[in-house]
């Protein structure tokens, strides 16, 4: 009689085939045209897409692919998320089966999730490698999960975490990696950045505070009324983290990146906040990105190339980028408490 066996999908977002114009272009198409990544009329994202997105913007972001991308290993995400896929496996052992899946790209969350099914797993814990939920990231991995599970002959048990950007395991790992770069000196400002998102996209979780978001306020404290609010959960993580690293409120501020096209985005905006620091005469920046566990692109080229020249260019001294926990065994560890308290 043989072991239950457990299996583990690991879902992160994706990343091009290689860093060429046509497979970025290929990709930005896979990733964009998700409705719910934009939120907008199907003929209009078609339009958006195929008329300005595609023709333009593909061109620079495989430039700025190109800019990270490793010779030997490719995407960072992608070998980042195989590295964490890797030592997670061996961690757990052999009762454990352990797969990653792309929202977009290869390989896919079918694909991770038919290695699963071909290692006898008995039941799946799905983690979407999301902290915070949203519905643009979360959201869409775990809808094309299901609809892939829809498809199975055999219904195994299925577990999906939907976010864990409270969860005492996360935070602590986490806090205690963050321990161990921090060096905060008076001249020195800490800023939690994370993914920004349309303020209409947060309007629909029907539990944000509407005012906090337009004006770029501080949401409060994590409540049943704002519990599934994205922005409210990046500054209870920023908060979590803070207390845990001994950091006081003057010392961090909580900012947002990667805005596109010209509708609202959540904020405060990172490009903005930085010019703001300068102003108040800090000399040193420290960027922690807690909506990202694998360096990519957002952390490696937007922050840790474009943001760091903003930076210089305003006149200020250092700055430095914090690695996400990537493979780390303080994260390793962690994953493996959330999915075994899933079960």
């Amino acid at each position: 009689m043989r072991n239950s066996k457990i299996g583990v999908l690991l879902i992160n977002l994706g990343t091009p085939d290689n860093a060429d114009v046509g497979s970025v272009r290929r990709y930005l198409y896979s990733f964009l045209n998700d409705k719910h990544v934009l939120d907008i009329p199907w003929l209009l994202r078609k339009a958006l897409l195929w008329f300005w997105i595609l023709p333009f913007r593909a061109k620079q972001s495989a430039k700025a692919y190109q800019s990270i991308w490793d010779k030997t290993t490719g995407s960072p995400l992608l070998h980042n998320s195989m590295a964490l896929t890797q030592s997670l496996q061996s961690y757990l052992g052999e009762n454990y089966k352990v797969a990653l899946g792309m929202r977009y790209g290869k390989p896919s969350i079918a694909q991770g999730f038919s290695t699963l099914i071909e290692a006898n797993c008995d039941k799946i814990v799905a983690l979407p490698l999301f902290a915070q939920y949203s519905d643009a990231a979360s959201g869409s991995a775990i809808e094309a999960l299901h609809q892939h599970y829809a498809k199975q002959q055999e219904k195994l048990p299925l577990v999906v975490v939907e976010k864990f950007f409270d969860n005492d395991h996360y935070l602590s790992a986490y806090g205690e990696f963050l321990k161990k770069h921090l060096d905060v000196n008076e001249s020195t400002h800490i800023l939690f950045s994370y993914h920004s998102l349309p303020v209409r996209q947060i309007m629909k979780s029907k539990q944000s505070c509407e005012s906090a978001c337009f004006e770029n306020a501080p949401c409060p404290a994590i409540k049943n009324d704002n519990a599934k609010c994205y922005r409210a959960q990046c500054f209870e993580t920023s908060r979590q983290l803070a207390r845990i690293c001994g950091l006081q409120p003057s010392q961090y501020s909580v900012v947002f990146q990667s805005r596109l096209g010209r509708t609202v985005w959540i904020g405060p905006d990172l490009i903005a906040t930085l010019a703001s620091l300068k102003e108040k005469n800090v000399k040193d920046i420290v960027v922690i990105s807690p909506s990202f566990v694998a360096d990519c692109l957002e952390t490696l080229e937007e922050l840790n190339i474009r943001a760091k020249e903003q930076w210089q260019a305003l006149g200020g001294n250092g700055f430095s980028l914090i690695p996400c926990l990537n493979a780390h065994p303080l994260w390793v560890k962690a994953v493996a408490k959330i999915i075994n308290q899933a079960l």
